[in-house]
């Protein structure tokens, strides 16, 4: 899995809005000890509150990888970035990107990191190999967050389940799936980048045996019901062999992310499929909980759904980043 020395200094590049620094921002909201500050470019439109630095400033500061924290349209490493990313090398910096576009593509950079002895970090690709899933039983617990469609704060989720039981002292680590995660937790891996065959065995290799009291937050990806993505999520609800599901949802779209065809599932129902899905490798997987994206609605109408929510489904039902995710993490069996 990939690993990136810490801490960070984030790239916002010439970020043209506030949306297109969502990577960085969700560094620096959930992992802010690892962040010394922040780096611009003169046309950068963005802030995400941390301090303002030059590349010298970050490395006397001890930054030790400088992350490009911008999700932008095609994904791509612009242009304008070439002369700050091949300074950060000769600095010494690690540099790494979430990014389609590779690092190594931008002329001169991989050269330059080479003789530098500093390390490039497309962390969208890997280059191990990974095996074919076995199915066997591991030791230790798993939890998986997992969605009605994408982006519905699967991600968010596991870290404020992570937050709150090591507030209480239960052993808990985050595993991220996707690009954002491997920048807050520092490892972890791309599940959209691998090979299909692969996907429930590289979910093993991520929450591989641990102790009988720990638990792994798996971050989830796609939602069994998007048409474009159900493969990813089958492949990681396998391959974790979850104890404990929690169903994350957004009440306020009208249809499936990029798919205006197809209309949102029902909640029971994405219970029904995940769970059913899940027991293939454990039997015991069980819902016990269900994560809502309340941000578009006022705290009195946001309660109002929670609570009917909750009496059609008979599970705790909480907005983590409203209320926090202590009933989620009381429905366990720790």
């Amino acid at each position: 899995m990939i690993q990136l020395r810490q801490p960070y200094v984030l790239f916002l590049g010439d970020a043209p809005d506030q949306l297109a620094a969502k990577t960085a921002d969700g560094i620096a909201r959930w992992r802010p000890d690892l962040c010394v500050g922040q780096l611009r470019l003169p046309d950068c439109k963005a802030d995400i509150g941390l301090p303002d630095m030059t590349l010298e400033k970050a490395r006397a500061a001890g930054a030790q990888t400088l992350i490009a924290g911008v999700a932008n349209r095609g994904g791509i490493v612009s242009e304008a970035w070439r002369d700050t990313l091949l300074q950060a090398v000769d600095l010494g910096f690690d540099i790494a990107s979430g990014l389609h576009g590779r690092l190594s593509a931008i002329p001169g950079l991989k050269e330059r990191a080479s003789a530098q002895g500093t390390a490039l970090h497309d962390v969208r690709y890997s280059d191990r190999s990974f095996p074919i899933a076995s199915g066997a039983k591991r030791s230790g617990k798993r939890l998986l967050t997992v969605g009605t469609d994408c982006s519905v704060g699967k991600m968010f989720t596991a870290l404020a389940i992570e937050r709150e039981m090591q507030t209480r002292g239960v052993k808990a680590t985050f595993r991220a799936s996707g690009q954002t995660g491997i920048f807050i937790a520092g490892e972890g891996l791309c599940v959209d980048a691998i090979i299909s065959d692969f996907i429930a065995g590289a979910a093993e290799v991520l929450s591989p045996n641990n102790e009988a009291d720990h638990w792994d937050l798996v971050e989830g990806q796609g939602s069994l019901f998007h048409a474009s993505y159900a493969g990813v999520s089958l492949g990681l609800l396998h391959g974790s062999q979850p104890d404990a599901l929690v169903l994350c949802h957004d009440p306020d779209r009208d249809h499936m992310r990029g798919l205006p065809t197809y209309g949102l599932p029902a909640i029971d129902a994405c219970i029904r499929l995940n769970e059913s899905c899940g027991r293939l490798t454990n039997p015991a997987c069980r819902t016990v909980g269900i994560a809502v994206n309340t941000s578009k609605r006022s705290e009195d109408n946001a309660l109002d759904l929670l609570e009917t929510l909750e009496q059609q489904t008979g599970l705790p039902c909480v907005d983590p980043m409203r209320q926090g995710a202590g009933r989620l993490v009381d429905a366990l069996p720790l």
